[in-house]
Formats: C-alpha cells, structure tokens, sequence
C-alpha cells in the first residue's frame, strides 16, 4: 500500500505508520503494542492516527487487545485476515475474534525503528513487543 506523497504527516503518526507497514501478513499488533514501539502515546493516539491515515496501510493488522474485528470493518477485516491466514477463534456468543496467542506479531523490542528492524518478521508469535508472552484476551 502506498501512502499519500503529497499529505505531511506528524512524526508521531509517520512512526504510527510505519510500525503498521512493517506488520507481516497472517499477524497483528495491538494498538497498545503499537504505542508502545512508538515510545510515546497510547492506545487512542494510536486509534487516532489509524482512523485518519490507516487506509494507507494494512490496516486490518492493528487491532483491539480483544481481538474483536474493528467495529464497521468487521467483514473486510475478517476476509483479510482469512486470506492471509492470520488465526482465528470462535468468539463466545458467535462470530469470530482473533486468536491473539498465536496472531501476534513478536515485534523487536519498544523504542527500535520500524527500518533498523530487517530480520523482525519472525513468524512464531506468542510475545507482546515487551517480550513477555502473551495470552488469549
């Protein structure tokens, strides 16, 4: 996906951005996760910038620490994540969440740059960007 040459984007939303990007397919970050790779902001900030600029990135694999489907997107979101195999579970009450055990991304460690980050694609999950692991939410 390719971002809007001509829009100036704040720092914040720049890094927002590319953290999103670098995301491999079949995994997800959080926004949480997302804020904290950033070093700055939380959660909302994160919600924020994607709500405004997410469209040009992959925005299906910035998600909610439930792993509910965004709200409004959940069919597009769900189509993508079914074709790039990214793991699902049955959601108690019907429907499907993210299996956030094994879809998360094992990001390089809070405070690193999405472009320092060449052999980060490691696709075995199961660490939030903090390196502890993670469980079903």
């Amino acid at each position: 996906m390719e971002r809007p040459a001509n829009h100036a984007l704040s720092d914040y939303a720049d890094r927002v951005l590319s953290w999103a990007e670098r995301v491999p397919p079949g995994r997800v970050l959080t926004y949480g996760d997302i804020s904290a790779l950033v070093g700055t902001g939380g959660p909302r900030q994160v919600g924020h910038v994607m709500a405004h600029y997410g469209a040009a990135v992959p925005w299906w694999r910035v998600v909610r620490a439930d792993g509910r489907p965004l709200p409004g997107n959940e069919r597009r979101a769900l189509e993508n994540y079914r074709a790039e195999g990214t793991p699902l579970r049955e959601a108690a009450g019907g429907g499907m969440r993210l299996d956030m055990r094994n879809a998360r991304w094992d990001a390089p460690p809070p405070g690193s740059r999405p472009e320092d980050d060449a052999d980060a694609d490691d696709a075995s999950g199961g660490a939030g960007p903090d390196g502890r692991a993670t469980g079903d939410v």
